[in-house]
């Protein structure tokens, strides 16, 4: 969770030892115990949101190809395999994929029922970028959704990237998280299910704040870098 920082609070008992962590979060509103303080101004407390906006368009990207794990994953036994609680193994890899996103489409319409839906199973680049620039043209100045479901492919790279298929499906492709700043501009919402995903945190931040000190140093550049951190939630 940005901007705050929390450990996961168990008991284990081995033989006599037993080991406790407490449970803890540091952000402001966890200090105010949920409660809208004040300032002596009188304004609203500074995490709660000024102004309410809309999620207009919702992105869903499913990188799956049931029935083939990536190469980085090493599946024990018993392990888990359900998406959006259906089991891939049950149904033909297509139907199941194809299944597996009209459940998560369900699981999100139930937040928000008006919203543009729009699936990406198995996607290349070039697939992702028409739905980005899309959705964002669509919305204008409303907000967009992006969830990433990366299950079937190997874990987010060290310089930015997740992965995504090349039209045959026999490769895997990387997609720079730079670029997706770029097509879905902002503000927007970004879910990234997939291991290591702290990792896609990190360059987000790390990209959205070198686009600010590229737009200080040179004005034509355009706007982004300062409302990719202040107007998105990843």
């Amino acid at each position: 969770m940005s901007g705050s920082k929390g450990v996961i609070s168990y008991k284990s008992g081995v033989g006599s030892r037993t080991r406790l962590r407490k449970l803890f979060f540091e952000d402001d509103r966890f200090e105010a115990n949920g409660e809208e303080e004040e300032n002596k101004e009188g304004t609203a407390a500074k995490w709660r949101m000024k102004e309410r906006m809309k999620t207009v368009s919702v992105a869903l990207v499913c990188c799956l190809n049931v029935g083939v794990d990536p190469p980085d994953v090493v599946r024990t036994s018993p392990c888990a395999r359900m998406e959006c609680w259906l089991d891939p193994g049950s149904e033909p890899p297509q139907k199941a994929l194809e299944s597996i996103g009209k459940a998560l489409q369900a699981q999100y319409e139930r937040w928000q029922p008006r919203a543009r839906y729009k699936l990406c199973l198995d996607p290349t680049v070039d697939d992702i970028k028409k739905l980005c620039t899309s959705l964002r043209r669509s919305a204008k100045e409303e907000r967009v959704l992006f969830h990433y479901n990366g299950h079937g492919v190997p874990k987010p790279t060290n310089n930015g990237e997740v992965w995504v298929f090349n039209k045959n499906y026999t490769q895997y492709i990387p997609l720079s998280i730079f670029e997706l700043q770029t097509w879905m501009g902002s503000p927007s919402i970004y879910v990234f299910d997939c291991s290591a995903a702290g990792l896609v945190l990190h360059w987000y931040t790390h990209f959205a704040e070198q686009r600010a000190k590229e737009k200080e140093k040179d004005a034509r550049l355009p706007a982004g870098g300062a409302g990719l951190l202040k107007d998105s939630i990843v």
